[in-house]
């Protein structure tokens, strides 16, 4: 692919993610394990000879077109290819030339894989390297800077994890508190099978919901009991509170608390030598009881699709992302295609996947 003004193109990739533990805690700043995995975005593009940015999307079967002179405004919410280029101008990053660019790609849409991350941070990672300053970003670096452009931009309730997820690539696990830290394991998983269940889902609705409740109930207990924190209290320690809290509250908070163990659990398993294939199935069906049965994120459907998935021969798994619809995923080393078989009778669409690395350069366009 050549640009109107002869350029060589570049391509950015960049994976879609599954959370393994952690689901609905990022934002809580507790800690969160994603694993990228091998399903990827693409960002194919050049310079042009002006200043005009043209983005296509065939996937969806969209355009975005806008120029570069002048500073941009956003026509509505979620404008994050835009918003990316006002972000990393406050950052010192100067346009003097537009592009010209195509986004493709395999990630599920709107189903909890975090497309719109994935391409948010691909489209950060592009721009920095067309940029007048030519910067490759370390991870780090483009996972802040694309969760400023799709969450801080727009004052959305989302977390950081996708965006780390997504730039660290493999499976990761993000610390928030007192700083984000983020450590990497080499854990040698096995098989995913990812089901998109075609339903629809309201992330922005889920997250509000449940985030609005746990932080009220945190900040009540706060101003009550100094010493509360939503790191140390101990689970046998939360029935003194009960009467201090409505009851929807407090079975959420109690449901987060048990999440928050169960990652404990997950990050010590994850750092022995031999993995433990069949421990970490139950950890993932145990996190998926406490989202399906307190959080009340899942659906019937998805409910169907783990219950047959598993009877195929999966281990363990859980709904993926905010819920309410979208993905599952089972952890299958070994009965992938069983496994997958099972969640297309469910009416699911299956992915067979493994961990990925993270936001890269790619010599050409990825198929994956």
């Amino acid at each position: 692919m050549k640009s109107p003004a002869g350029n060589s193109a570049l391509t950015i990739s960049t994976p879609g993610r599954i959370c393994l533990f952690g689901e609905h805690q990022d934002y809580l700043r507790l800690p969160v394990i994603p694993c990228a995995i091998s399903l990827r975005i693409a960002v194919t593009g050049a310079s042009r000879s002006d200043a005009r940015v043209i983005i296509r999307l065939p996937d969806i079967h969209a355009r975005e077109e806008f120029s570069l002179e002048g500073p941009l405004t956003y026509p509505g919410e979620r404008a994050y290819l835009r918003s990316a280029v006002n972000v990393l101008r406050r950052e010192g990053y100067t346009f003097t030339r537009g592009v010209d660019c195509t986004v493709s790609g395999r990630i599920p849409i709107n189903s909890g894989t975090s497309s719109s991350s994935a391409l948010t941070v691909s489209w950060v990672n592009f721009l920095s390297h067309m940029s007048d300053q030519h910067r490759a970003l370390p991870p780090d670096e483009c996972a802040r800077l694309a969760h400023a452009a799709e969450v801080l931009e727009f004052h959305e309730p989302g977390g950081m994890m996708d965006h780390y997820a997504t730039a660290f690539g493999g499976v990761i696990a993000v610390d928030f508190a007192p700083r984000v830290t983020v450590e990497s394991f080499e854990a040698a998983l096995g098989t995913f099978v990812l089901g998109d269940s075609h339903e629809p889902k309201d992330t922005k609705g889920i997250l509000a919901r449940v985030k609005n409740q746990v932080l009220d109930a945190a900040e009540k207990l706060r101003k009550k009991f100094a010493e509360f924190s939503l790191h140390t209290v101990r689970i046998d320690e939360l029935e003194r509170f009960r009467a201090e809290l409505p009851r929807q509250q407090y079975t959420l908070l109690e449901g987060t608390l048990r999440n928050r163990d169960i990652t404990r659990r997950a990050r010590l398993m994850l750092k022995e030598k031999v993995l433990d294939h069949i421990g970490l199935g139950e950890l993932l069906t145990e996190h998926q009881t406490i989202l399906r049965d307190v959080l009340d994120i899942s659906t019937k459907k998805i409910d169907r699709m783990l219950e047959k998935a598993i009877a195929a021969g999966a281990l363990g798994g859980k709904i993926n992302g905010s819920g309410g619809g979208g993905c599952m995923f089972v952890y299958a080393p070994g009965r992938a295609v069983a496994v997958g078989e099972a969640i297309e009778q469910c009416g699911g669409t299956p992915y067979i996947v493994a961990a990925d690395a993270g936001t890269r350069v790619d010599e050409k366009e990825p198929a994956g």
